[in-house]
């Protein structure tokens, strides 16, 4: 299906010739006025209104506010002989998406309506992908009426703007995945990356691999350089669960990689790497029994510990 496109102007000749230039590609309709204009619009979904500054007597301004208020909104493009910056910063001020200088420069015009349109697709896939992403990671999935875990979805909300580090308890069930993908899509780093390792389910050269990646030749199968956790999750966030089970030798990297130098090497590597990326842990021990213990780290704790969330288990949610 074609993009459809309507022409605002009240010259015939500049409708016609538009007309012309954008039929073999684009659905065109052409109004002569407000009025015209408008009927188009509540009778098509019109993708790119290109509209006069002037349109005799009336306001092409007043046309481009009455668009960006439909239900389906076009982008607009404002086209004007009377070109001045005052006039173009206002045309944007009130949503146009650009907007160009009569006599037409017909391949200029073409290639704004192209820019324009693509813009809009990817605006348009942008936000369905967004929307597909919160239904299944939203604030929604964590779902409940006990006070605990509103609580819990308050504190969510406060953190996640934030850039500090998480730390999630709870007993397997209680939905330390969700919230982690919840924080991260309240984040400022929602559009990167969120990147998940069980570490549970590694062992120690596997797992130090899988953080912070090899280089070809690092250990026997390593047939090739591979790209690290971390390195993946660069701008965005990186979720270690069951982060109790990381050995002692892997914990000492990953100090190293949340602290300010945020650095770290390949296994078989010798340039250092950094990243930046936000940690949210989780576990299902107490970390501070295991830190007295010494079978956790006490620096890693505290650069892990910086925001504390406690899921709640079920039998503590009788509402739910």
């Amino acid at each position: 299906m074609q993009p459809t496109i309507l022409i605002v102007d009240d010259e015939k000749h500049t409708r016609d010739g538009l007309r012309r230039l954008l039929e073999d590609e684009y659905d065109v309709y052409v109004a002569a006025d407000i009025a015209g204009a408008m009927n188009v619009l509540e009778r098509e979904q019109i993708d790119l209104l290109l509209t006069d500054l002037r349109l005799g007597s009336e306001d092409g301004m007043k046309l481009i506010d009455r668009a960006l208020k439909m239900p389906h909104a076009p982008i607009c493009i404002m086209m004007t002989a009377y070109g001045s910056v005052d006039v173009a910063v206002e045309a944007m001020k009130r949503g146009a998406y650009d907007f160009v200088t009569k006599p037409l420069n017909l391949d200029k015009v073409e290639l704004l309506i192209a820019r324009a349109l693509q813009s809009r697709r990817l605006e348009q896939e942008n936000r369905t992908l967004r929307q597909q992403v919160d239904e299944r990671y939203g604030l929604e999935n964590i779902w409940g009426d006990s006070a605990a875990l509103h609580e819990v979805l308050d504190t969510i909300r406060q953190v996640a703007p934030s850039s500090a580090n998480v730390l999630i308890e709870g007993e397997s069930g209680t939905g330390k995945e969700l919230a982690a993908h919840a924080i991260h899509n309240l984040s400022r780093r929602n559009k990167a990356k969120f990147v998940a390792v069980h570490c549970a389910a590694l062992s120690p050269q596997l797992l130090e691999s899988e953080l912070f990646g090899h280089e070809k030749g690092a250990f026997t199968g390593a047939h090739e350089r591979r790209i690290g956790r971390f390195e993946q999750a660069n701008g965005g966030t990186i979720f270690l669960d069951e982060v109790a089970e990381i050995d002692p030798s892997t914990q000492v990297k990953l100090l190293r990689v949340i602290s300010e130098e945020r650095a770290f090497e390949r296994v078989g590597g010798n340039q250092t790497l950094r990243a930046d990326v936000r940690l949210i842990a989780a576990t299902n021990k107490n970390l501070e029994t295991l830190v007295r213990e010494g079978k956790f780290r006490d620096d890693l704790f505290f650069r892990l510990n910086v925001v504390r969330i406690t899921m709640p288990p079920l039998r503590d949610r009788k509402e739910d």
